[in-house]
């Protein structure tokens, strides 16, 4: 699997590097362009989940005591598993989406069809399932019924949400702002300052200089990062795609791959400070990041479920508002559990990505023709 993934990291930032190289003006329009400012918004809330605030304190302890991770500080390990080039993935699959598949039209065949959308469903509901079992380390004494019962309101609203593009947009808008909020937050409530904090962001400079340590899987751990990127890089490229409004490959590419991974440097930093001084959270701010979580989360799943719904026909239109909730709302809570309870793992729906992938190349050699024509 890690071979695999070796391969497939190495031909993915290739192929994105010579898409700026050769196309560097391409101007990328979506069928439902957006203003600049509410497509980052739904890139950054649709392209990360839950994780972003609930695994770095475990993943910190972690960083700084296994030597696989000694070559640079767990900081830097965070952001590397989180920002900087993992977001070409993204950017790759965007162009794709923008550009090529309007002419292959390759995921409208019936068995990549129906593969993909199962991929979608199952890394939908692996956000929800992350969600389920991080949700008591932030909750000190929650109940396991009362656990459920938040993951089921969750997954229910998302299925609302996924009803309408005005409220998806205005979700993703509000839950970056108060993302950033939480940033300003937890950095005024730490012994950080400004002087602390610029020291921090300046420690990720090591990002760059390391960063070859991280297009390879370092370890099985860094492999299931990976595999979740690619799991989620195929769904989040079709579903932003139709929201970019003109932009240039290479401003597609800042966009894409420069401004996510500032907020994310800012919050790992903020984080980090706490890490290293000893600091406790705040019981308040631990609140605050499960709420801001719990919005992280929908905004993933309604994204997700109005992607996979659409190129399924699965629509309100077609279905009906309650039998489109009740459908969408069995499959998802049936997944989470089905991740809890059985071997399921992310890690074979990124193989089964890596796949499609594979399958996309090979048919663009075949049609090159086409793939080239203006």
């Amino acid at each position: 699997m890690l071979t695999a993934l070796s391969v497939a990291m190495a031909v993915a930032l290739i192929t994105a590097g010579g898409i700026v190289l050769r196309c560097p003006m391409y101007k990328c329009m979506g069928d439902t362009p957006l203003p600049t400012a509410s497509f980052l918004a739904i890139l950054f809330t649709s392209g990360l989940d839950v994780g972003l605030l609930m695994f770095p304190l475990i993943d910190f302890e972690v960083y700084a005591s296994e030597p696989d991770y000694a070559f640079a500080s767990p900081l830097v390990i965070e952001f590397g598993f989180w920002a900087g080039l993992v977001w070409s993935f993204y950017f790759l699959t965007t162009m794709y989406f923008c550009a090529i598949e309007p002419r292959l039209k390759l995921f409208e065949l019936g068995p990549i069809r129906w593969i993909h959308n199962g991929v979608v469903i199952a890394t939908c509901a692996f956000t929800a399932y992350l969600f389920l079992i991080y949700l008591p380390s932030y909750i000190e004494g929650i109940d396991a019924w009362l656990t459920y019962v938040i993951v089921g309101a969750v997954i229910v609203l998302a299925v609302l949400s996924s009803t309408r593009l005005s409220v998806l947009r205005v979700l993703s808008l509000g839950s970056s702002s108060l993302f950033c909020l939480l940033i300003l937050v937890a950095w005024l409530a730490s012994d950080l300052g400004v002087a602390g904090l610029l020291d921090q962001l300046a420690g990720l400079t090591a990002y760059a200089a390391n960063i070859d340590r991280f297009i390879l899987p370092l370890n099985e751990y860094h492999g299931f990062y990976l595999s979740w990127w690619f799991a989620w890089s195929i769904m989040i490229g079709q579903f932003v795609a139709r929201f970019v409004n003109g932009m240039e490959t290479w401003k597609l590419l800042i966009a894409i791959l420069v401004v996510p991974s500032m907020p994310v440097a800012l919050w790992f930093a903020v984080l980090y400070s706490y890490f290293a001084a000893g600091q406790a959270i705040a019981p308040w701010i631990t609140f605050a990041m499960v709420g801001v979580g719990m919005l992280f989360v929908i905004n993933s799943l309604d994204s997700l479920t109005r992607l996979y719904s659409q190129n399924l026909g699965l629509t309100v239109a077609r279905l009906g508002l309650y039998r489109y909730v009740g459908m969408h709302v069995v499959i998802l809570a049936g997944l989470v559990i089905l991740y809890q309870f059985t071997p399921f793992k992310i890690e074979w729906i990124g193989m089964i990505v890596i796949g499609l992938y594979a399958a996309v190349y090979i048919a663009m050699v075949q049609r090159r023709t086409e793939v080239l024509s203006r």
